[in-house]
């Protein structure tokens, strides 16, 4: 496994994305061809979420996160990991609205593969 990864870290771009809730998150790592290269419900712990990613994190090319209430201590640990984070109003992109499945996994995946075919323009940044 370690040397899949490795592969992954050499030669494809990372898109993920986090549908995140008050007490857990789907956090979801796709390639450059929508295959799911990482797919886990974390609790919202910022050691945890940084675990999980740190692999992932070098090749990372954008992370995007729905824009609840409760997305503000995530994007601070990511922001500060290193990560380029996008918040996604989800509700005002009509074309998410159609994916939309119910289920966490595919919800976070579906956010991915938007974040990577069609990137929001501005990235949040440290303040």
């Amino acid at each position: 496994m370690a040397h899949v990864q490795q592969q992954w870290k050499t030669a494809m771009t990372l898109y993920a994305a986090i549908d995140l809730h008050s007490n857990n998150g789907a956090l979801s790592v796709i390639d450059d061809h929508d295959h799911v290269v990482f797919e886990r419900r974390l609790p919202n712990d910022q050691e945890r979420v940084l675990q999980a990613l740190a692999p992932y994190l070098a090749t990372l090319k954008a992370l995007a996160i729905e824009s609840t209430y409760s997305w503000y201590w995530l994007v601070d640990v990511l922001l500060h990991a290193g990560a380029v984070v996008r918040l996604v109003n989800a509700a005002a992109i009509p074309r998410y609205a159609g994916l939309k499945h119910g289920n966490d996994e595919t919800d976070a995946r579906d956010l991915a593969h938007l974040l990577r075919t069609r990137p929001p323009t501005s990235p949040v940044s440290l303040g």
